[in-house]
């Protein structure tokens, strides 16, 4: 049986994964200051789009978990995501020219359409380590790709700058050690079969945002035939 707890290990096991999220072009781009603004701009209107269903699973993360101080925690992410991280979307959209009303009336894309299905459906039908194993990609993971990114020197673009500051930010460490706390905490001593389940779902996710880089450098929508 191994002593790695419980995220470290599924961390472990991902890592290719995360190595071709880190070398993606799309974060490379955004590190250096080489990314075309076309690109970013799609990657901000499908984010907030996303946003907005991961604002969910902090909702239903909240109505699920036991303990008082676990709400609170789960409440405090759900108003800092309505009301913080999309509010830089909105004041990034701004300054491109792109209304703030017009960002919820953008269409989904499939891969989000397929990511966001994965973490609502997750949150109804599982618990709250179900919960936290996909949605641990996405929060911990860009603490991470922050981190990296601001190690390597920030780039001019004041757009990216902002966005590697977000996520390297000490909040947001904070929160990302805290979610993995609460995974080690939830899941640490399941059986091996659950924490392989709970890996899938943490991979699957991980699979997610290497394709959600990948589809907003292709600005990538749906296959041709199936647009409107």
């Amino acid at each position: 049986m191994s002593n790695i707890p419980l995220y470290q290990e599924m961390r472990q096991k991902a890592e290719p994964l995360w190595q071709a999220v880190f070398e993606h072009p799309f974060v490379k781009g955004m590190g250096d200051g080489s990314l075309s603004r076309d690109r970013f701009e799609f990657y901000l209107k499908q984010d907030y789009l996303y946003l907005i269903d991961f604002s969910r699973v902090f909702a239903l993360a909240c109505a699920k978990s036991r303990d008082l101080a676990d709400m609170g925690t789960f409440a405090t992410l759900l108003s800092a995501t309505l009301n913080m991280e999309m509010e830089l979307h909105r004041k990034t959209c701004a300054a491109f020219g792109i209304p703030a009303q017009d960002l919820p009336t953008t269409r989904k894309s499939m891969i989000t359409s397929a990511y966001t299905n994965l973490l609502v459906r997750t949150c109804y039908e599982g618990g709250l380590s179900d919960i936290l194993a996909v949605l641990l990609p996405c929060a911990c993971g860009y603490a991470e790709i922050g981190q990296r990114l601001k190690s390597q020197g920030l780039p001019e673009n004041r757009f990216y700058r902002d966005w590697i500051d977000t996520y390297s930010s000490r909040e947001f460490l904070d929160l990302s050690d805290w979610l993995i706390g609460k995974m080690n905490a939830h899941a640490g001593d399941d059986s091996g079969h659950r924490k392989e389940y709970l890996f899938r779902l943490y991979e699957s996710s991980t699979r997610f945002e290497y394709l959600f880089f990948d589809m907003s450098w292709k600005k990538e929508e749906w296959p041709e035939g199936q647009r409107e």
